[in-house]
């Protein structure tokens, strides 16, 4: 019986790792084009066949660095292709002020291009779902996911992290995506009175939104390298969030 129950285990271990592999993200350095110049991005691709949805993956001020990587890798391993962008030209910043520098260095008209040819690079992928793209963001990166879905009527889901919100009416009137947004009311950047407005605009114009505000968090919550201000609860309930609400617009 003992003998059994220990293959019967064993079964069940392989079958788990059967499944688990089936969707393990291979990646790979991909070149596009924006506008004149070639820009570069990670394209994570889960093994099993296609074609999948897939999403824009959009960095922090740091630049595309180790920890992005990671959530790009872990939303692909949830059945996306996602292509983490490089707003920075290769450039990584290492401390807040060289961030600082970097970010103001980025012409807006430039990331937006930029958007744009990753939006339609992952578009052009034989084994991506056209009609279903999504993109997120964390910090300057919310901000700019949230300038995707302004500037993309066809993008079918779209999480903001903290980042940079829009006001004007007339703009938020052309968001299309339903919107998810993750957001700390300790943080003195962008405010809850901030939130509270972006949300009301959002539900006066009949657009789907979940927006929530972490009472315990500040300004980049979610990120474990942030060591004084990571609330570890309120980012696993973020994520958690995140992977259903992909799920639920994405995967439809």
């Amino acid at each position: 019986m003992k003998r059994l129950f220990c293959i019967s285990l064993l079964l069940s271990l392989l079958a788990i790792l059967v499944v688990a592999s089936a969707f393990a993200a291979e990646s790979k350095t991909v070149s596009y084009k924006s506008g004149d110049e070639t820009v570069q991005g990670i394209l994570y691709t889960p093994a099993a066949k296609g074609p999948f949805p897939a999403i824009i993956v959009i960095h922090e001020w740091w630049g595309l660095n180790d920890w992005i990587k990671e959530e790009a890798s872990k939303l692909s391993d949830e059945g996306y292709v996602t292509l983490a962008i490089d707003l920075y030209r290769g450039k990584v910043a290492t401390t807040p002020d060289e961030a600082h520098e970097i970010m103001r260095g980025v012409p807006e008209d430039r990331a937006r291009r930029d958007l744009h040819a990753a939006f339609d690079f992952l578009a052009a992928q034989p084994n991506v779902k056209k009609n279903r793209i999504g993109a997120i963001g964390w910090c300057m990166g919310g901000g700019y996911s949230l300038g995707v879905a302004l500037e993309e009527p066809t993008l079918a889901a779209d999480v903001i992290n903290y980042g940079h919100l829009a006001t004007d009416p007339d703009a938020i009137r052309k968001i299309n995506a339903p919107i998810l947004g993750s957001f700390g009311a300790l943080d003195r950047g962008i405010t809850p009175d901030d939130v509270h407005k972006f949300e009301a605009t959002l539900k006066q114009l009949g657009k789907t939104a979940d927006i929530k505000i972490y009472d315990d968090a500040g300004h980049a919550f979610e990120n474990p390298n942030n060591k004084d201000g990571y609330r570890p609860a309120d980012a696993a309930d973020a994520w958690n969030r995140t992977v259903a609400f992909f799920a639920a617009n994405l995967k439809k």
